[in-house]
């Protein structure tokens, strides 16, 4: 936080900047505890779109919390949308976080009503890329000359087989894994939520460690995301698949086969580590296959119970 923003927060905050400049404060003050750099880095340029918006839409340098109004924010969507071309996505987001700051300012007294209170930006979620079982199977068996790019294709398997991050790939560690009854298991807190998740190592994962555990604490080693991410789409390429993904598509693929396997979204909820189920039921949407083998199952109860 640079100096006049940092300065606007010793004083009471009397505008909509110090009202966000205190938020931050606050979440930076939660780094390394609960929240992470990545997220108060994240907030921090939210902040910028704001008063990126008052400078040029409002010619000023920042407008005081009682002069809010509905429209401040409405035409703040419109602004993000129309002038700056972001996805409906990034405009959620956007407006989300700002509604958030005005309504803490109104609970800590500094303003008389919450002028945002009515506000509500439609959030249209984009469909997740994932790989089908089909392609999923197509890339566990390609045959890489490159030793890094078949190493970046195991870390992109072994995400689509336990549900893990990158983050927490990168972090995960010889105690991370424990025996129970018999089976190996990650026991572990997610790097961005600190979120407890709890998830069975397939035969097929299991491999990849022993592929390459060196004996070290960390199972992976320290992985440059970068760079990883950079490869992703041309081992996707090399393997046959047409379409860019990205190596979230692994984590989002492990959710569909989850679901496409019966579990239910409570276990899968577990085992990604999110911090509410409301999450996994956005994250992973009820595919045609799960559908039509649901519909099978009701089609078979009507026929042994209602003679249907």
């Amino acid at each position: 936080m640079d100096k006049k923003r940092k300065a606007s927060c010793v004083q009471l905050p009397a505008t909509l900047l110090q009202a966000c400049d205190y938020d931050l404060e606050q979440l930076r003050q939660r780094v390394g505890k609960d929240r992470t750099a990545g997220t108060y880095s994240r907030q921090c340029r939210l902040r910028d779109m704001v008063a990126g918006y008052i400078n040029e839409a409002l010619s000023t340098e920042d407008i005081p919390l009682h002069d809010l109004t509905l429209s401040f924010i409405t035409d703040y969507a419109s602004y993000l949308s129309a002038h700056c071309k972001l996805l409906d996505g990034t405009v959620w987001l956007a407006c989300q976080w700002l509604k958030g700051v005005v309504k803490r300012a109104y609970l800590r007294g500094w303003m008389q009503c919450n002028p945002f209170a009515e506000f509500h930006a439609p959030r249209n979620i984009r469909p997740r890329e994932y790989l089908s079982e089909e392609e999923l199977h197509r890339m566990m068996n390609c045959k890489l000359s490159d030793s890094r790019q078949a190493f970046f294709r195991d870390i992109f398997i072994f995400s689509a087989l336990t549900g893990l991050a990158f983050a927490d790939i990168n972090d995960l560690c010889r105690r991370d894994i424990r025996m129970i009854n018999g089976q190996p298991w990650i026991l572990s807190l997610r790097h961005k939520t600190h979120t407890v998740y709890q998830v069975r190592v397939l035969p097929k994962a299991a491999e990849i460690i022993r592929r390459y555990d060196n004996g070290g604490e960390r199972i992976f080693g320290p992985i440059a995301y970068r760079t990883l991410a950079m490869h992703i789409p041309l081992i996707a390429h090399q393997c046959g698949i047409t379409r860019r993904i990205t190596f979230h598509c692994a984590r989002h693929s492990f959710a569909i086969m989850c679901l496409d396997a019966g579990l239910p979204i409570e276990s899968i909820s577990r085992m990604m580590g999110h911090t509410n189920i409301t999450t996994t039921q956005i994250y992973a949407r009820i595919t045609l296959g799960k559908l039509s083998h649901d519909i099978d199952r009701l089609q078979t109860f009507c026929q042994e119970h209602l003679n249907t």
